[in-house]
């Protein structure tokens, strides 16, 4: 099995290599964009580019064959996505800005990105790495349990979970009808080209692979009244323990969950700084495409003059509520007594709660209690399931942190120390603000 999965990455390798194709332990980090001469040295043909892209349109037009084992569908799986990822990096990577706009200084930014981690490997991944990463690491999991590889495959490769649902009652109704009569062939024998298996069960990615799991193997029976044999699925007759652990894997089919990407925080401790305000975005913050951002800045001379209007409070809250919503991140900082700044990356609608459980394992006195006051003079409340968007701190905030005074008064008359602020492994790495 392993030696399957080398050929393919060879493969796939010879015919996606280029910057950012090799999604192993190597993007397990974030590097460095490479210059643009060096991306115009290596960019492909325009020939080359039709042709990649009249295969990519040929792969996804051309009916899904019929696939005879596991091996096989893992193979046609990792060759598809890789082809499909490399196909998407070539795009993006030739893609040139657009005349006259304006391209931030990497060195400017106040964070150089968004970056994720896979639950599986633990590799730190960019945006447009996470979903194939954790498709290619959920793949190689076959090598280890073919049941929870499978039950991955089902709930994370299939977008509509409404179609997930129906294929997995009809594979658990499948399990409860040979538990129930298991010496009953018919109920063994699953025919492929059977209506409901063939709307419901084969096109959800994963639904066969799990059934091969089960131990269904792939059959060529003669159908009565045809020439031609069919392809059925059959189970061969199970013994009682057998027949428990198929209750219990259809149950774990049963509570699967997608696999996704967690958001990392990239938390980072700065120095006092004057420009604890002032924040320079990258792109991957924006909810837009790139036509989408160039529009955008075309629009912001008739932002200026809409303001100058007089118009209304809530007619000025609604589009600034707008305005929020192209983002899909922000980035916050906390200014702490002693003057040093705790920055971290949200997502636009993580809750108020969130944020404090992330301040409070940052402090190495988190027990006590403490304030975090937004700009304006507003106290932000842990309590209130409230989104950062609706609290106006998207895309970008600066907060006040303020210990409790009345526990502080208490501790001060008891003798106490002051507590110590942040955590020992984020002072080493403190930077200064640029």
């Amino acid at each position: 099995m392993k030696k399957l999965f080398e050929d393919i990455k060879k493969d796939i390798k010879f015919k996606s290599a280029g910057p950012g194709k090799k999604l192993t332990e190597e993007t397990s980090k974030p590097v460095a964009a490479p210059s643009s001469s060096k991306q115009s040295r290596h960019a492909p043909s325009e020939g080359a580019q039709m042709a990649g892209a009249a295969a990519l349109a040929r792969i996804e037009q051309k009916p899904r064959p019929k696939v005879h084992t596991s091996q096989d569908a893992i193979r046609n799986q990792v060759k598809r996505e890789l082809e499909a990822e490399a196909a998407a990096q070539v795009e993006k990577e030739t893609a040139l800005p657009a005349e006259g706009s304006k391209v931030k200084d990497p060195a400017c930014l106040s964070v150089s990105g968004v970056y994720f981690t896979c639950p599986l490997t633990g590799a730190t991944l960019t945006k447009s790495q996470r979903e194939v990463h954790i498709k290619e690491a959920i793949l190689m999991r076959f090598e280890e349990d073919d049941i929870e590889a499978s039950v991955m495959m089902i709930h994370t490769f299939n977008k509509d979970r409404e179609k997930v649902k129906a294929a997995v009652d009809i594979i658990s109704k499948y399990v409860d009808n040979i538990c129930k009569n298991p010496s009953e062939e018919k109920y063994r024998k699953i025919k492929v080209s059977n209506k409901v298996f063939q709307e419901k069960v084969r096109p959800v990615e994963g639904s066969r692979e799990f059934l091969q799991a089960l131990g269904f193997i792939s059959v060529m029976l003669p159908v009565d009244g045809q020439e031609e044999e069919e392809e059925f699925l059959v189970l061969p007759e199970q013994s009682g323990d057998a027949l428990e652990l198929m209750k219990e894997r259809r149950d774990r089919l049963q509570r699967g969950e997608p696999v996704r990407a967690k958001l990392d925080r990239q938390p980072q401790a700065f120095r006092p700084s004057p420009n604890a305000q002032r924040f320079e975005l990258p792109s991957d913050f924006y909810n837009l495409t790139a036509e989408e951002l160039k529009k955008e800045q075309q629009q912001r001379s008739e932002l200026v003059e809409r303001n100058a209007m007089l118009r209304t409070k809530a007619m000025r809250e609604k589009e600034e509520q707008r305005e929020r919503r192209k983002y899909n991140y922000t980035l916050l900082r906390i200014r702490l007594p002693d003057g040093n700044l705790l920055q971290a990356t949200f997502y636009a609608w993580d809750r108020l709660p969130a944020l404090f459980e992330f301040v409070r394992e940052s402090l190495v006195d988190g027990w006590q209690p403490f304030e975090l006051i937004a700009p304006g003079g507003q106290k932000l409340q842990e309590s209130e399931e409230v989104s950062l968007v609706d609290s106006n701190l998207v895309p970008a905030a600066l907060l006040t942190f303020a210990w409790d005074a009345a526990v502080q008064a208490d501790i001060a008359a008891a003798g106490g120390k002051s507590p110590t602020l942040l955590k020992p492994e984020l002072l080493e790495k403190i930077q200064t603000l640029s």
